[in-house]
């Protein structure tokens, strides 16, 4: 075994970023990944790389599916930045993890090995590779502190999207990209970067949660609350999060030379 590969197995598992199943609020028990699990999750993260590479992207968006949210209509869970510091350099993903159990998160930049090494419902990874010129505003972005200052540290994760109260890992995803997207210098902060997601139209998929699921979920986990979403609609069940699927949607509204690839 190399020693990068040993450097990413001490590494500790990233927690998925959208989840309704099991109780929270909890500490996590975390399920240590069987020898053959680690190899399928090493081998995405090299054929992720290598797509990427064939791409010739410098920058992508890259999701996992470390949750099964089928029963949501949504196939990924959790999104993250990946950048290329140099043609022949290696990939780095950064992205928002909720700490484990809590209603709190922190930014991270990881190795491409590192982000898919957790407990995947498939083996299978989406990328979205911006056209040419969102790639380099992207890029720019990612070299200021707009990232650190887009990223609120209370999380929940079924935040409401146009709200700053909390925030889910993939609505950090959804706001850098607004201020990458937006004129220079207009979005340096999240009510900003809503402001301007607000301006072009932007509503993500409305994710149907029913009244029992909700209720169980806000008791009994520490990183989901409902009181962000406007009542009536959070009443009816109809829950306005930031999922992998909305950050598609805002891409593809703005960045018409952006790529979708699957990677299973």
């Amino acid at each position: 075994m190399s020693g990068n590969v040993k450097r990413r197995l001490l590494a500790a598992a990233a927690l998925a970023a959208f989840c309704l199943p099991a109780l929270a609020g909890q500490p996590c028990a975390e399920r240590p990944l069987a020898p053959h699990e680690v190899v399928l999750s090493m081998d995405l993260a090299q054929r992720t790389v290598q797509a990427l590479d064939a791409g010739g992207a410098r920058v992508a968006l890259v999701a996992r599916a470390g949750q099964d949210l089928g029963r949501y209509g949504l196939r990924y869970s959790h999104m993250g930045i990946a950048l290329r510091d140099h043609p022949a350099g290696r990939w780095t993903v950064v992205h928002e993890l909720n700490d484990c159990g809590s209603a709190a998160s922190g930014l991270y930049n990881e190795g491409m090995g590192n982000f898919f090494l957790t407990d995947l419902v498939r083996h299978e990874a989406q990328l979205v590779i911006p056209g040419p010129e969102a790639q380099a505003r992207l890029a720019a972005l990612l070299a200021t502190r707009t990232p650190v200052r887009l990223h609120e540290p209370s999380y929940n994760m079924l935040s409401y999207v146009y709200s700053t109260r909390y925030q889910n890992s993939n609505q950090w995803v959804l706001e850098t990209l607004a201020a990458a997207a937006a004129p220079q210098g207009q979005v340096e902060t999240r009510a900003e970067a809503q402001k301007w997601l607000r301006s072009i139209g932007f509503r993500p998929p409305t994710v149907e949660i029913p009244a029992t699921v909700r209720l169980g979920a806000r008791l009994f986990r520490a990183n989901v609350a409902f009181d962000d979403h406007p009542f009536e609609r959070r009443m009816a069940g109809q829950i306005d999060t930031v999922t992998t699927d909305a950050v598609l949607r805002m891409v593809r509204m703005v960045d018409p030379q952006a790529r979708t690839l699957t990677v299973d």
